[in-house]
């Protein structure tokens, strides 16, 4: 099944980033630490051109920590380009964001001289929780299905930064359907494009293949089954995703597993490497 998924709100919010992000000093990109360049949306790179970047490597307390290092390597090659990793529950981790800002427009944050930060990224990302957490307080909505934020926010963080939130986007064609299968993984994609069962086995045959010592840790299995199928098949059977019969549901199985890796109980988990490393 191929994957497009591309909310009409989007194409309205693709406009309004290229009209005002001349007149921001820094954009702060939320990425998927999981999945660093499939969710580094290219229409995003092509509208900021030679802005300030900070690279903000969100939900890495779920991503394998060697393999974020590395993404952070890669990213800080391009000239303007800083790259951190996030934890929303670690306070420093928020500090480091607003002294970096800094550091990329130091004519700013003075008297009557804010700095402004556009904060981008595709859907279901964390760019809300991002601006709260930077906020102290809820200031953008946050939902766990993606497309929360439909138009954009300024908001005031009272240190000399001001920030923009905007819509998440993605981009309209997804020729890169391997990527655009990482990002229903993540939960990137609406329900409504997305087959379970396919996301499920693309997942699973990755872990399979990379995590092997997870699966069987989380699932108390003796062994990896030959396939992806057989291994959705039994974490259903030991789920109790049964239908009359005893029979596997798989499509409930594919959905507990998806909803496990999401959540992190499978383990620090990545789904793709710099390319240099691959």
């Amino acid at each position: 099944m191929k994957i497009e998924w591309y909310p009409g709100h989007m194409t309205k919010a693709s406009r309004l980033i290229a009209d005002v992000i001349m007149s921001f000093h820094v954009v702060i990109e939320v990425l998927d630490a999981r999945l660093p360049l499939s969710s580094a949306n290219p229409v995003l790179k092509k509208l900021r051109q030679n802005k300030p970047c900070i690279k903000v490597l969100n939900k890495s307390d779920l991503a394998d920590p060697d393999v974020t290092k590395a993404w952070i390597r890669y990213f800080e090659k391009e000239n303007g380009v800083r790259a951190l990793p996030f934890d929303s529950r670690k306070r420093s981790d928020v500090g480091l964001i607003t002294t970096l800002a800094k550091r990329l427009a130091p004519s700013r944050c003075k008297p009557g001289f804010p700095l402004r930060a556009m904060v981008i990224g595709i859907p279901n990302v964390g760019k809300s929780t991002l601006i709260n957490t930077l906020a102290g307080k809820r200031m953008a909505r946050i939902g766990d299905r993606p497309a929360i934020t439909t138009c954009n926010q300024q908001i005031d963080l009272r240190n000399g930064i001001m920030l923009s939130d905007t819509p998440g986007l993605l981009w309209p064609v997804m020729d890169d359907q391997d990527g655009a299968y990482r990002l229903a993984s993540s939960g990137a994609i609406g329900d409504s494009a997305l087959d379970y069962v396919e996301v499920a086995r693309f997942t699973a045959d990755y872990l399979m293949q990379r995590y092997p010592k997870l699966l069987l840790d989380r699932y108390n299995l003796a062994e990896i089954p030959e396939t992806s199928i057989a291994l959705i098949e039994e974490i259903g059977r030991r789920r109790g995703c049964l239908v009359a019969g005893g029979e596997i549901d798989l499509h409930r199985s594919a959905e507990a597993f998806i909803r496990e890796f999401r959540g992190g109980k499978i383990g620090r988990i990545s789904l793709e490497e710099p390319p240099e490393t691959t």
